[in-house]
């Protein structure tokens, strides 16, 4: 909805991934769950194809609609409930998750698609080395 480039999709998944796995780990599970079908495989099913319900429900928020009339338009969208879970879990475990982070602002507060994503991308600048858990370490 908000028509991003090619790389800025790859940035926003690749952060995403790591936010989960994140959020996983300090709940107990395994990195190597996160690198395999069950994680980055369904995360990049999830971002990338038009069969995806929680892919189309995104572009039409970004595209102006409330998350309400998406999910009314799309049918089931898990990733409308499980944002404002992992938002929960995250705060409550003190996992920084800034893209689950705008999720939750855009999803349940009402803050605009466009905002959230300037509010990311003008985030400081850090390594990326923490995608090392998808090599083993």
């Amino acid at each position: 909805g908000l028509q991003l480039g090619d790389n800025a999709k790859a940035a926003l998944m690749t952060r995403g991934i790591t936010e989960i796995a994140r959020l996983g780990v300090a709940m107990g599970a395994k990195t190597e769950t996160f690198a395999g079908l069950s994680g980055i495989g369904d995360l990049i099913v999830t971002c990338t194809s038009m069969h995806s319900r929680n892919r189309r429900a995104g572009i039409l928020i970004g595209q102006g609609k409330s998350a309400e009339e998406a999910v009314r338009s799309v049918g089931t969208v898990e990733g409308y409930p499980c944002a404002k879970t992992a938002y929960e879990l995250g705060q409550k475990l003190r996992v920084e998750m800034p893209i689950v982070e705008q999720s939750y602002a855009v999803l349940y507060e009402g803050k605009s698609p466009a905002q959230a994503l300037r509010d990311l991308m003008t985030r400081p600048k850090r390594h990326e080395s923490e995608v090392i858990w998808l090599l083993g370490r």
